[in-house]
């Protein structure tokens, strides 16, 4: 399984917000400044944040996007399920695996990926972004 630029993005979008957590609404082009990330590429991915409802955006002089929940309560498996679809280690996984007979182990694995992305907060991430700066930096994952 390797995760995409997509997914890798969206969570780097989503921790910056997480580090800057407030009421106020931080501009797609300071995110994009502060990650090095195009903006272009941010806009598709921060749309998809918003739709699901992860994000909420406002436009206009003052707009940009902040989190719709704590930073807590949003789980990094929620974030990368979001963006890839699956974090299943093999196809057989998502299709008819009558024929798999190794399947047993990919379950596993896909237990332990699920189990571990699954119980790792934004705010888990964001405080080791902010631990291992010093400040409220960039994370770049």
């Amino acid at each position: 399984m390797i995760i995409s630029s997509k997914g890798r993005y969206a969570l780097r979008v989503m921790v910056y917000l997480a580090v800057h957590h407030s009421d106020e609404y931080i501009p797609l082009k300071e995110i994009s400044d502060k990650e090095e990330l195009s903006k272009k590429y941010l806009e598709t991915i921060t749309r998809m944040l918003s739709k699901a409802n992860l994000i909420e955006a406002a436009s206009g002089h003052g707009g940009g996007y902040r989190l719709t929940r704590k930073p807590e309560d949003y789980s990094v498996g929620e974030i990368l399920k979001l963006t890839e679809g699956t974090l299943a280690p093999v196809t057989c996984l998502n299709e008819d695996s009558s024929s798999c007979y190794t399947l047993p182990i990919w379950q596993g694995l896909a237990d332990v990926i699920n189990n571990y992305l699954d119980n790792m907060t934004l705010a888990d991430v964001a405080a080791t972004a902010i631990d291992k700066a010093g400040n409220k930096t960039a994370y770049n994952a």
